[in-house]
């Protein structure tokens, strides 16, 4: 684990990812915020591109609560089916679309604790979905996030509440709206896990990781 980034270079990161990218964007396909917080469940343990794959055709019949409930579990899993652990996330999906119907006439809630009550959907997705829609400055760690905060010393920590919580501190607050997409696609394509592409990388000079590629 690196140390942590002092305030002035943690900027400086920042603004070399506004400057290559000002407005990053998460890679899931959605129509809408329902087809958002059922696509961010099912990217739990699978990649996104995977995910977008399975949900192009499923979000044609099924962007709402009750028509997921109409198209029933057996609909869903066929079209999740390439997905990991797809058994589980079509039961999930379907507790979720009820309880929304029940509950939250079909709308989805925008409190952290109201989504987080929701089945499948834990801090990271409720992050995301907070983060995505409303535009709230919510911190999703996700592998890359923990991977880069950790090797660079932008945001430290021993597990994701601590990489969370340093992002929270210590990056910015004019920054804090697009800080996880900038970390995850930086982690996604560059910061990768096996052999990072120092050599590519717009913050090298910056960051904290010993260990860098030639």
């Amino acid at each position: 684990m690196a140390k942590q980034l002092d305030y002035h270079t943690i900027r400086r990161i920042f603004e070399r990812f506004q400057a290559a990218e000002a407005e990053p964007k998460g890679e899931l396909e959605h129509v809408n915020v329902y087809t958002l917080c059922v696509a961010v469940a099912l990217s739990a343990q699978a990649t996104d591109a995977g995910v977008n794959r399975a949900t192009r055709a499923l979000f044609k019949v099924a962007d709402t609560p009750q028509k997921m409930l109409d198209l029933g579990i057996d609909g869903l899993t066929e079209h999740i089916k390439t997905i990991g652990l797809f058994r589980q996330k079509a039961k999930n999906a379907m507790k979720m679309s009820q309880i929304l119907v029940d509950e939250y006439g079909g709308e989805v809630p925008n409190s952290r604790a109201a989504l987080q009550s929701l089945p499948g959907v834990g801090r990271k997705t409720a992050n995301v979905v907070l983060n995505m829609w409303w535009g709230q400055p919510a911190q999703a760690v996700d592998t890359h996030i923990f991977r880069v905060g950790n090797r660079t010393g932008i945001a430290p920590g021993k597990d994701v509440d601590a990489v969370e919580r340093a992002i929270e501190d210590h990056i910015p607050a004019d920054f804090q709206l697009h800080a996880h997409h900038w970390l995850i696609l930086h982690g996604r394509y560059t910061c990768v896990a096996r052999k990072p592409k120092c050599q590519a990388c717009l913050i090298r000079d910056l960051c904290q990781f010993e260990d860098k590629t030639v």
